[in-house]
C-alpha cells in the first residue's frame, strides 16, 4: 500500500514533514499549529486559534480526499486549560450531530505558547 504525503498551502512545517499522511483508508496528521493561514503569525484569541486549526484540518482532509465525517479523533494541545471551552462552538459547528462526533482530548501543555492539534481519520469510501 502506497503512502501519500498531504501538503497544504495554508500551513507548512519548517522541518521536512508533511501536514499529514494517508496510507490506504488511514489519514494521520502531523502536528498542526494555530498559525494564520499562509503566515507565521498566531492570533492571541483562543477562538481565532481554533478557527485556524479547523481551517488547516479542513485543508488536510480535502488534500487527502476526506471529509469531516471521516475524523475519528482530534487531540488539542493548549497553553491554558481555559482554551478547552473555547473549542466548543466551532466543534459543534463542524460536528453538529451529538450521535456522530469524533473523540476529542484537550491536553494542557505548560510551556506552550499557542494551541496545536493532531488528528486521525479513517476514509472508508
Amino acid at each position: 500500500m502506497a503512502r501519500k504525503s498531504i501538503e497544504i498551502a495554508s500551513f507548512k512545517h519548517v522541518n521536512p514533514i508533511p501536514g499529514g499522511t494517508r496510507i490506504g483508508p488511514l489519514l494521520v496528521s502531523s502536528v498542526i499549529a494555530a498559525r494564520d493561514p499562509g503566515e507565521a503569525t498566531v492570533p492571541e484569541d483562543p477562538e481565532a486559534q481554533y478557527a485556524n486549526l479547523f481551517h488547516h484540518i479542513g485543508q488536510i482532509l480535502a488534500g487527502a480526499g476526506a471529509e469531516w465525517r471521516h475524523i475519528a479523533r482530534i487531540t488539542f494541545y493548549v497553553p491554558d486549560i481555559s482554551f478547552r471551552d473555547s473549542c466548543n462552538p466551532i466543534w459543534i459547528q463542524h460536528f453538529p450531530d451529538p450521535e456522530s462526533r469524533p473523540a476529542r482530548h484537550t491536553q494542557f501543555v505548560s510551556n506552550a505558547k499557542l494551541a496545536t492539534c493532531e488528528f486521525i481519520a479513517y476514509i472508508d469510501d
